[in-house]
């Protein structure tokens, strides 16, 4: 969505304070642990972009609350298997050896959208190393929810996900769905799925140093998490808001989670 659509979806400009007000109206908590998916152009024309998205979402769980993000990094995925677009397979060796190594305050997110890239290079960030599947978190329990993010099994119970179950998080769908609800990937690993597990390879900076790094997972899939959404949605309350101009959807995520768990081994 371009700017002129974004400005033509809103009568008045989005700000700080009138985002802070929509988001109380779902419910999200003060002090809570909130996990945010969004999109900066279903907001509208947001005064201050995707800055005053975080600072709004910072006051909204007030600085005893603690704000995560996915802050991934498909683009250190194997090349070979690129798939949107697939690039020429006479690309694939230069690429591996050629792009610089994975550092969690220096490397980009990608496809994670505008207000996650503005908020993983936040004052007070800290971001976990894993060179695939990272998390951001910033406030109270920021480190506790990101550190010590296991490589094997990257999204399972060695993950920042894990973390904001314990901590009885919420998450936050901000103009998005639940094609890109992270959560869900919780559920896969804790389904009895009989995922088959797979050795994934990724270069990372350690010390100034260039250190290759090896480590298992399992293949996992988005193609039904709108339907395990759109389950749980019929079945449980949901709490809704507009945020700007953006549907706004706030979960408890243990009962996300739970719930999912359920759903794929039933359906899959």
């Amino acid at each position: 969505m371009g700017e002129q659509a974004a400005l033509e979806r809103v009568t008045e400009p989005v700000t700080v304070e009138r985002l802070v007000g929509d988001l109380r109206d779902p419910g999200v908590e003060r002090g809570g642990t909130l996990l945010i998916h969004s999109s900066l152009s279903a907001l509208g024309w947001v005064a201050g972009d995707a800055q005053a998205v975080v600072v709004a979402l910072q006051e909204a769980v007030t600085p005893a609350g603690t704000l995560v993000m996915p802050t991934h990094t498909p683009q250190y995925t194997d090349p070979a298997v690129w798939s949107g677009p697939p690039v020429p397979e006479e690309w694939v060796k230069t690429i591996r050896a050629e792009r610089p190594p994975y550092h969690p305050e220096k490397t980009p997110t990608r496809g994670m959208g505008a207000v996650a890239e503005c908020f993983r290079a936040y004052p007070d960030v800290r971001r976990s190393d894993h060179p695939l599947y990272s998390f951001a978190a910033r406030g109270a329990d920021a480190a506790a929810v990101v550190d010590d993010h296991e490589f094997s099994y990257s999204l399972s119970d060695g993950s920042p996900l894990a973390r904001v179950y314990e901590r009885d998080g919420q998450v936050l769908l901000l103009g998005v769905g639940h094609d890109v609800n992270t959560s869900l990937h919780l559920a896969e690993y804790r389904a009895d799925l009989g995922a088959a597990t797979v050795i994934r390879e990724a270069t990372v900076e350690r010390g100034g140093d260039h250190v290759r790094v090896r480590f298992e997972d399992i293949e996992t899939n988005t193609d039904d998490f709108a339907d395990v959404g759109g389950a749980l949605e019929s079945r449980h309350e949901v709490a809704r808001g507009t945020v700007g101009s953006a549907e706004a959807r706030l979960l408890d995520q243990p009962a996300l989670v739970d719930f999912a768990v359920d759903w794929f081994e039933d359906n899959r």
